[in-house]
Formats: structure tokens, sequence, C-alpha cells
């Protein structure tokens, strides 16, 4: 009620102690808290086990995700719908963050512009058509091919192709929406960003066979959200 001022719902008769967590302006659930047998999530024993469900935006990492302790797929949910534990196996602060995402993920466009936080996103970069191993040599700020939900104050990490193929720098988003007219065989650009240089990689650090192997990256070939793990790596 105090963080999304909404009450919750028991809309069940088969199981009236679950409640259901939904948004007041489309209805849509962004929670659904229940109680089911241990066996129906893959685990031994016999005796009920407290889950909450939630629903991410990511496919990539909706599967990612569930590879992790106390992460499932959405019991009786399909879609990126995840089952986490209630048990103490996920921290309590890593469980608030996903029913905030969720809280996002599914909200009302109108409501998404005003609640959204600021997002990180793994953004490509082609060497063969932008030098960009050099751009940042004489300036902190450049413009750069605005992708699509990117908005200002937002936090870009730049994963540089073949042969480079890895995460290079980290940016923020300092201005988004700026008109530009661009194109050629390769790339048609109609609006730019402004991204100001804020951390270094070496390419050992965080190359592609680092993000498939231990983050479930698969591929980068538009602007992507990062996995909290691989946020918490680059962050450090």
């Amino acid at each position: 009620m105090e963080k999304y001022g909404v009450e919750a719902d028991y809309p069940f008769s088969t199981a009236p102690s679950f409640p259901v967590l939904r948004h007041k302006d489309n209805n849509k659930w962004f929670a659904l808290i229940m109680d089911v047998p241990r066996e129906k999530l893959g685990l031994r024993g016999e005796e009920r086990v407290d889950i909450i469900n939630i629903k991410l935006a990511d496919p990539f990492f909706a599967d990612f995700i569930i590879q992790q302790e106390g992460f499932f797929k959405g019991y009786h949910q399909s879609g990126n719908w995840v089952s986490i534990l209630l048990d103490g196996t996920v921290s309590f602060e890593e469980v608030c963050r996903m029913i905030d995402e969720s809280f996002i993920v599914t909200a009302s466009k109108q409501k998404k512009k005003k609640i959204r936080p600021p997002k990180e996103w793994l953004v490509p970069a082609n060497p063969k058509y932008y030098d960009i191993e050099h751009a940042f040599d004489h300036t902190n700020e450049i413009n750069w091919k605005q992708g699509i939900g990117i908005k200002t104050g937002d936090t870009v990490f730049i994963y540089v192709g073949a042969p480079v193929s890895a995460v290079l720098y980290k940016c923020e988003v300092t201005k988004t929406d700026i008109p530009y007219d661009y194109n050629d065989e390769n790339l048609s650009i109609s609006a730019v960003m402004k991204i100001k240089l804020l951390k270094r990689y070496s390419p050992e650090q965080f190359p592609f066979a680092s993000l498939k192997q231990d983050y479930g990256i698969f591929a980068v070939r538009a602007p992507r959200g990062v996995p909290h793990s691989l946020s918490k790596a680059l962050d450090k």
C-alpha cells in the first residue's frame, strides 16, 4: 500500500488465501503469492513452500534467472513469469527488486512514463562502421544512435563487436531525442542521444565468452537490458 498504492485482493474461490497484487488502472497483475508442494517446483520433499510469482521484461533474463537457486519458471503462468521461493533462499532485497521490475513491466504506458527508474542497457557497436575504440580519445561525450526505450539518466554499456567482442565503456545518457537524419547501405538514423563516458574496461574483463558463459547473454544485436549479476560485476 505504501509503495505501490494498491491492496491485495483474493480472486480464487478454490484458493481464497492466495493474494494477488494488481494495477488499479489496467487491472494487470504484478505479483501473486501462494504456497505449493515442493515437488511442483522440482524440489525434494512433500511439504508446501511459499512462493511469489512476478513478471520480467526480458525473456533472456527470465531464462537465465530460473537457473539460479530459489528461482523457477512461473508456476501455473506462462511467458516471462518467474516463481521465487520465499524461504530465505533469495534475499529480501532481491525479492523486492524483482517486484519493482514486475510492477513496471505490467504497468500501463502512461504509468510507465512516470515511474520507470533509470535503466541499464547493453548497446552494440560495430567497429567496421565506426571507430568506437577511439571515440573518447579527445572528448568524454559523444552522440550515439538512440535505441528504443532509452531515456535520459539511463546507463549504457557499449559492447564492441568483432574483432574486439567485449564490453569497453560505461556511459550515462545525458540527452535523448535529438533529431538526426542519416542513411547509407549499412545504417539508418533518425534520432541520436548524447552519452557521457563514466568508465573504461579492458577487453579482457568482459569478453563475449564471459557474457555467454557467466551471464547467459548469447547475442548483442540490439540494445537490451543488463542482467542484475552482470550489472554488479560491471559496477565493481
